[in-house]
């Protein structure tokens, strides 16, 4: 059983799926950082000093003047700017991974197809079948030569 698990682990697809995952959380961080730390805040410039990060309607009846506040009263929340966030991320995400495929996809060779088998009509059917046969597949009628 052992051996049988080992094989499947290592099993190149196993490998390459386990490398993606492990590479794409990271990536997944980076892109984190760029939305939250780079893009968000000349954004919130932009649309007149709003941090993302910290919009939220508060469905309590006390106020609060930070998300973090009211997490730490335990009041419910929409974290609406939190929301925003994530859809940037995975915006630039699968931008980026449309970039890749794009490019990974320009080097793949290209399938060449081969040239389709000379066919001609059944006498008795009218089904398409090989010029070398001699009999039709379909009505296995003998053909004539």
């Amino acid at each position: 059983m052992w051996k049988d698990f080992r094989d499947f682990a290592m099993r190149g697809n196993v490998v390459d799926l386990a490398v993606g995952i492990i590479i794409g959380a990271a990536f997944g961080k980076i892109v984190t950082s760029l939305v939250n730390d780079v893009l968000m805040p000349p954004l919130g410039v932009v649309l007149g000093r709003v941090d993302f990060s910290n919009l939220f309607i508060n469905l309590s009846p006390k106020h609060y003047e930070s998300l973090t506040e009211a997490k730490a009263a335990g009041a419910a929340t929409i974290n609406y700017g939190l929301f925003i966030n994530n859809i940037l991320d995975f915006v630039i995400v699968a931008f980026a991974v449309y970039l890749l495929v794009r490019q990974v996809n320009r080097f793949m060779p290209k399938k060449v197809e081969a040239p389709a088998k000379p066919t001609k009509e059944c006498t008795y059917c009218k089904s398409p079948i090989a010029v070398e046969a001699t009999r039709c597949p379909h009505c296995t009628s003998n053909l004539p030569a």
